[in-house]
């Protein structure tokens, strides 16, 4: 196991995004990074190529999705400079009202494989409209390309979609982020949205799912763990895995274990703690045994994690706050 504790002297502040130029994108002792992206909240890899999808942050309602090339640290906007003319899938998506005209603020993604080296990709959109906007994502080109296909417009009552994960047989499962109370919903192509039964909880925010749909593994951002949900099962099954942090984004690692990042930004009552602008542990989803990864105090180009993903012999943090790049640390 790895594990990082390095210092800054400014520490999680709130300048505007454009406070420091991209000449400071150099190294912080062990921790390197991708420059060219401006808060990349959500981190996707596009499987069997070196790309992975990044949702950025300009503001509350605007933001690029670039693709970053994992050898040669290259960056690409794709979305909505380079992406290809929109092309309604109105059967699939048929309560979708139509591209939206006015941008939005990519946020939470996720990836349903395709066929012949195109998938389709969901992001979480804020702006004029909170929904899931949804894309074919090609990858048979030199860069990667998108293409607007529809839209998922949330679900009436939800205060903000966090994260998504693909389901077996078309359907999303979706976070609904809420400090003092959320829950989870699927989204269904014949009938819409349904509240997941018994996943009631404070603050839910990252989410991935098994390959079989049977189980739900949420960032537990205001109980600091990892929560297992069982889908599909009666009674309901819910466990936790506290890991010391607010868990933000989860990713797969390669050996099918879970990475878990976030950040602690303030102490919980009157305990004594020690703040981090990132922090990733690796959960077994199984045994929900913790092991911690990395725990970093950021610095004035990388102000908070919040997701991470295995690269190589890397692990490789999005963040926001000023997050003027993505942090890679050694395992």
């Amino acid at each position: 196991m790895s594990r990082y504790i390095l210092c800054c002297s400014v520490f999680l502040s709130l300048f505007s995004i454009n406070a420091f130029p991209a000449e400071t994108c150099i190294p912080d002792g062990e921790v390197q990074f991708v420059c060219g992206t401006t808060n990349p909240e959500d981190l996707y890899p596009i499987p069997d190529t070196p790309w992975l999808i990044a949702s950025g942050r300009v503001s509350d309602v605007d933001g690029p999705i670039y693709a970053v090339n994992t050898r040669d640290y290259s960056v690409q906007i794709v979305f909505p400079e380079g992406a290809l003319a929109p092309a309604h899938d109105t059967v699939t998506y048929r309560d979708c009202p139509g591209p939206n005209s006015s941008g939005f603020q990519p946020h939470g993604l996720t990836l349903r494989e395709g066929n012949a080296g195109v998938h389709t990709l969901y992001v979480v959109g804020h702006g004029e409209r909170e929904a899931i906007e949804v894309f074919n994502l090609d990858v048979g080109g030199s860069i990667p390309s998108l293409q607007w296909i529809g839209c998922i417009i949330a679900p009436e009552g939800s205060r903000r979609i966090n994260s998504i994960s693909v389901l077996p047989n078309g359907v999303i499962a979706a976070t609904n982020f809420d400090p003092a109370g959320g829950e989870l919903w699927e989204w269904h192509p014949t009938n819409a949205w349904t509240q997941v039964p018994g996943s009631q909880m404070r603050g839910p925010n990252g989410l991935v799912s098994s390959a079989d749909g049977n189980w739900l593994y949420i960032g537990g951002w205001s109980d600091r763990a990892l929560i297992r949900l069982s889908r599909g099962q009666v009674p309901v099954q819910i466990d936790s895995a506290e890991v010391g942090f607010n868990v933000d984004n989860v990713r797969w690692a390669a050996d099918g274990k879970l990475v878990v990042a976030g950040h602690v930004t303030r102490c919980n009552d009157a305990s004594p703690c020690e703040l981090a602008a990132d922090r990733v542990a690796k959960v077994d989803p199984d045994t929900l045994e913790v092991q911690q990864l990395v725990d970093y105090k950021g610095n004035d180009f990388f102000k908070l994690g919040t997701v991470a993903i295995e690269v190589g012999d890397e692990i490789w943090v999005g963040g926001i706050r000023g997050s003027l790049g993505i942090a890679r640390f050694p395992q």
